[in-house]
């Protein structure tokens, strides 16, 4: 039967699952508060996005791309680039799990084509999944996952294009989680060098009357780079808005398992708590017994 010294072990025992139940609760409350942040970074940075997509697309109509360095394939694929983007910290439920387990997966198709896999990490837990596995990310960006800036993206952006350019990998591939609810999250790859020719068919020539200062060609030039990076901070705001509601699911679900612990702890203490009582009632009803046999 329980004694008063298991009374105040689950005494202890529900204070520190009350104290674990504040901060769980708190961690909810602050991602769900970031998620509406991060979903109105998202909506914001789109009409961005579409645009330099159909001025590229119109220009294009008039204008060879196909030439260009970044949607020039190489004429052999030896060396493949992952870029991968994951959060610093953890607590956020399976978000980091199944976008490294979507990159891992894509690595090993690369490897069995005889293709070397190099990677770049953004965040603390891919570059820590890699190098425990023994590889070495080529580069790593931690600090910028949970508030991506449109500068973060553009270092990124600099850093395979110039890898690509230089010859140093002949393909790029981007590991992200797609954001398509706060319920809903979806690991994803896409393709991010060479750029895809076909994202820029479909346009409509501008008219003779439009003069252009400098040159379409010189446009075009600067516009390509411009779309990669769109697309890196695309992926980096997803990845955000993904982190934060898988966060706030993990903690809710985490402060919904408190509780029901505390309950179960009441219980059992209350059922402790009685049975000393009753012990405590018996032994001075016997000793009440025991005094008035004697007398």
């Amino acid at each position: 039967m329980p004694g008063t010294g298991e009374l105040r072990v689950l005494r202890r025992r529900i204070r520190s699952v009350s104290s674990t139940q504040k901060i769980t609760r708190a961690m909810e409350l602050i991602a769900a508060s970031r998620i509406n942040r991060a979903r109105q970074a998202v909506e914001t940075a789109r009409p961005y996005a579409e645009m330099i997509t159909q001025v590229i697309r119109d220009l294009a109509a008039s204008n060879e791309v196909a030439d260009h360095p970044l949607l020039a394939p190489h004429d052999s694929i030896d060396r493949v680039a992952i870029v991968v983007i994951t959060s610093d910290r953890g607590l956020a439920g399976a978000y980091n799990t199944n976008v490294l387990r979507r990159a891992e997966r894509l690595a090993t198709e690369e490897r069995n084509a005889g293709r070397e896999v190099v990677v770049y990490a953004l965040g603390r837990k891919a570059e820590v999944y890699f190098r425990y596995r023994g590889q070495d990310p080529e580069r790593t960006w931690t600090g910028i996952a949970d508030r991506p800036a449109y500068s973060d993206a553009q270092d990124v952006g600099r850093t395979v294009m110039d890898a690509y350019a230089e010859g140093r990998v002949d393909r790029v591939w981007l590991a992200y989680t797609d954001f398509k609810s706060a319920l809903t999250q979806v690991s994803a790859t896409a393709q991010l060098l060479p750029v895809d020719p076909r994202a820029f068919s479909g346009g409509q020539a501008f008219p003779p009357q439009f003069l252009f200062e400098p040159g379409p060609d010189d446009i075009l030039e600067r516009l390509i780079p411009r779309y990669v990076e769109q697309r890196v901070y695309a992926g980096l705001l997803e990845g955000a808005a993904s982190e934060h509601a898988s966060r706030q699911r993990a903690m809710k679900a985490a402060t919904d398992n408190a509780g029901d612990i505390i309950e179960a702890l009441t219980r059992e203490a209350n059922r402790a708590r009685q049975a000393a009582i009753t012990t405590e009632i018996s032994e001075i009803v016997g000793g009440a017994e025991a005094l008035s046999g004697k007398s």
